[in-house]
């Protein structure tokens, strides 16, 4: 698969990475991460593209945010005990599955989880795409030198404005209208 420069619907996924209730209320800003990771997730349901949540040892995190697991309409988050989404081989194969090379990346911690799956998908070939108003740290260094890296591997660093844009395309379609509210 090749790596993809652009957003489209054709290419595009989502994953929302381990957005769970014991660590998200320490996370720098996290209420509005959380407001813009349900925007991505409402805009990936209106474009139709697949939508992967997991969680990182729910043992001692818990469960995913009620208000992602309720945004993300009955789709069951993967479970992983490895930081990346792709060491855990089902997961990966499950997004490697899904044929769409671009990842839209959501989640916590940049540093940590988000990262390291940002560059074991840049190894796999594929391109993430990390949402920076979406993702998140305990500590505002760990989140920036951790996009600094990102970006400078081989990711694009956007903003879920600009991604559900991107995915709509043009202005004046019935998609833009349905997105349009997203944005605003």
């Amino acid at each position: 698969m090749p790596a993809q420069e652009r957003l489209d619907v054709v290419h595009a996924q989502l994953v929302v990475v381990d957005i769970q209730e014991a660590l998200i209320p320490h996370v720098r800003g996290h209420a509005d991460l959380i407001d813009r990771t349900l925007r991505m997730l409402r805009a990936a349901r209106v474009v139709d593209i697949p939508i992967t949540i997991t969680e990182q040892y729910r043992k001692g995190l818990g469960p995913t945010t009620p208000a992602i697991l309720q945004a993300a309409d009955g789709i069951e988050p993967m479970h992983k005990m490895t930081f990346s989404v792709c060491g855990d081989p089902s997961a990966r194969e499950h997004l490697i599955g899904n044929m769409r090379p671009a990842v839209l990346l959501a989640g916590i911690e940049t540093h940590v989880c988000v990262q390291q799956t940002a560059l074991d998908l840049l190894s796999l070939q594929m391109r993430p795409f990390i949402l920076a108003d979406a993702v998140g740290s305990r500590r505002r260094p760990d989140h920036e030198i951790a996009l600094q890296r990102m970006q400078a591997a081989g990711a694009i660093v956007t903003t879920v404005e600009s991604a559900i844009l991107h995915l709509a395309g043009k202005a004046g379609t019935d998609l833009f209208r349905r997105v349009l509210p997203l944005v605003r």
